[in-house]
Order: structure tokens, then C-alpha cells, then sequence
């Protein structure tokens, strides 16, 4: 049986013309992954003499100073577009000073990787305290235990300008704390780094598919939860555009949703209500769940992953973070 066309059509419709070969799916393809288009996350852990493997993400090491060069160097060579780099220190406090130390892991980090590769690619750095806080929150705790929200402002500042001091092209706040974009615009600019650009986190839910991440990052709450200040899963995304508005208002030049998957209706959203490149964290749990699929043989592992990948842009993300950032790009 042929479908057929309209009154007054000359033939039967068929889609199917356009999937026929391999050479003519090519050419009819709507969403292409591009390597430019992918980030990479890494993990720089201080005071490790070899990259340390993370058991729930297998394939992602938490990286030495040396090591970090090499990976940032393999990516650049791949075509990817960034990196993101994510910093664990040897000592952690209620302050997290380790985050705004001139001498702290990520800026480091961002001294070797800039030595390294220059401006040949984007490097970026997450921007919050979960990582060097002994509480694992991502600010500072009043007495109760919440987090103090503008206490928490003044120590993203001097983040930003401890990060952009150390190289970084963007800085990530994934905090998401009320007015973070604002006051880091403020401190870059204040401090001469009006050039460095802003990620805001703008959209990252609290989550169930971060928990690998935790591992490698070390920054799993000691009490609690983030839901006090993460977003609620179970909100409309009208929500998530508030957040986008208000982010973009204050002076981010580039929003992103957290994790992916599960919120492509989000990115779509996103995608639509803002002027400014729209990314999404395809983040560990997803990431774990296709390799511990392919490692059992319940799936075909290069095929789940482009699929999972385009499935993102075709919902709209500019740019994809992604562990899987420089293989995918080597085979492009």
C-alpha cells in the first residue's frame, strides 16, 4: 500500500525516498553533531601523582596537572570546541577558600591548559563551591545550615576574578544562587575582565543523574540536599525560561540546561525565548547508564551515544558538554 497526496497531486507521497541509501540520508540530514559544537568536562585533582579512574564513569579519570595538558591537548586535536574543567583540592573548608586561591587546583589547571593550547580552544571553569566545601554545598551555610544566598554572591566574585586571572575564556556558575550572573558581571568588569565570557547554569535541576559526577568531583552534601536551591524537576518549564530571561538580563552570554535528557523540552524552550547560545550537560548518569548498557551488550554503544547527542541538538542546544566530547569528535 502508497500513501498519496493531496487532490490534485502528481504521485503518492513518499518519505521513505529520503531514507533509501546511506548517501541520501546523508544529504537530506537536518541536525549534524560537529565537533566545534561539543565540550569537554574534565576533572583536575590536586596532589595526585596519576590520573585516578572513577569506577562509575568508566573511561573519565579525575586528571594530574600533566595529564589534564594531555587530554586538553587530544580534544584540541579532535576539533572539540571547549573544555570545562572542575577542580578537587587536597584541603576543604566551610569556605571553600581553595576556589579563589591563586594557587588553587583549577587555577593551576587553567595556567597549564592556557600555556598549553593558548586561545586554539575555549577553555572554561565551573564556577561554585560544592567541590571545595567540607559540607559539600554549593555556598556558604548560615548558622541553621541553609545556604546564605547573598554571602554566597561575594564568594562567586571572587571566584570569577581569581578564574579569569588564571586564563579562563568562560566561567560556569552552576551555583544557582539568586543574582549570581549579576555579581560576577560585576566583579569581571570591575576587576578589567570585562572580555570573559558567562555560562550561567541556568537551568539545573535537582537532579537523580548526578551521582557519578559526586564521585569524581568529590562534592556530594554532607547533610541534605540541593533541592532548596536547584530546580524542582516536576515545574513547568515556564520556569526555566524565567530563569533564562533574568540570566540573560543580567549579563549571561550563554545559558545552559542541566542534565539533558530528561529536560529537551527545556532546551526547546530555552532555544526559543533567548538570543544567546543555548547549552546542555550531558551529564554522568547519562553517561554511566550507556556504558554500564554497552558493557553488559544490551545496546550498540556508538550508535546510543550519537543518537543521545543529536537528540540534544535536535532539540535545540548550540553546544553539548559531554564526557564523551573528544572520541565523538575524532569520528566525525
Amino acid at each position: 500500500m502508497t500513501a498519496t497526496g493531496p487532490a490534485g497531486s502528481f504521485g503518492p507521497v513518499r518519505p521513505r525516498r529520503l531514507r533509501r541509501t546511506p548517501a541520501m540520508r546523508r544529504l537530506a540530514t537536518q541536525v549534524r553533531l560537529h565537533p566545534a559544537d561539543l565540550v569537554l568536562p574534565l576533572f583536575v585533582k590536586e596532589g595526585i601523582d596519576e590520573p585516578q579512574p572513577i569506577p562509575s564513569m568508566p573511561g573519565v579519570v579525575q586528571h594530574t596537572r600533566e595529564s589534564v595538558r594531555k587530554a586538553v591537548t587530544e580534544a584540541v586535536q579532535a576539533g572539540v570546541g571547549g573544555v570545562m574543567l572542575f577542580g578537587i583540592p587536597a584541603v576543604k573548608d566551610a569556605r571553600g577558600s581553595g576556589a579563589d586561591d591563586p594557587d588553587g587546583v583549577v587555577q593551576v589547571a587553567l595556567r597549564d591548559v592556557g600555556a598549553e593550547v593558548g586561545d586554539s580552544t575555549v577553555v572554561m571553569a565551573d564556577l561554585c563551591l560544592d567541590e571545595y566545601t567540607d559540607h559539600g554545598h554549593c555556598g556558604l551555610l548560615t548558622p541553621s545550615g541553609d545556604v546564605d544566598n547573598d554571602a554566597t554572591l561575594e564568594r562567586y566574585a571572587s571566584i570569577a576574578v581569581a578564574q579569569a586571572a588564571a586564563g579562563a575564556h568562560v566561567v560556569g556558575p552552576s551555583g544557582m544562587m539568586d543574582g549570581q550572573v549579576a555579581a560576577i558581571r560585576g566583579a569581571l568588569d570591575t576587576a578589567g575582565f570585562a572580555d570573559v565570557a558567562i555560562l550561567a547554569y541556568t537551568a539545573k535541576y535537582a537532579s537523580a543523574m548526578y551521582g557519578p559526577f559526586r564521585d569524581a568531583a568529590e562534592c556530594a552534601p554532607q547533610f541534605g540536599d540541593r533541592a532548596g536551591y536547584q530546580q524542582d524537576p516536576a515545574r513547568s518549564s515556564d520556569e526555566a525560561v524565567r530563569e533564562a530571561l533574568l540570566d540573560v538580563a543580567e549579563g549571561a552570554d550563554m545559558v545552559m540546561v542541566k542534565p539533558a535528557l530528561g529536560y529537551l523540552d527545556v532546551v526547546r524552550r530555552l532555544a526559543d525565548a533567548v538570543d544567546v547560545p543555548v547549552a546542555a550537560y550531558n551529564v554522568s548518569g547519562e553517561y554511566a547508564m550507556v556504558e554500564a548498557a554497552a558493557a553488559n551488550g544490551w545496546l550498540d554503544r556508538d550508535r546510543a551515544i550519537d543518537e543521545m547527542l543529536t537528540s540534544i541538538k535536535r532539540a535545540g542546544a548550540d553546544i553539548v558538554l559531554t564526557y564523551w566530547a573528544t572520541e565523538v569528535a575524532a569520528r566525525l
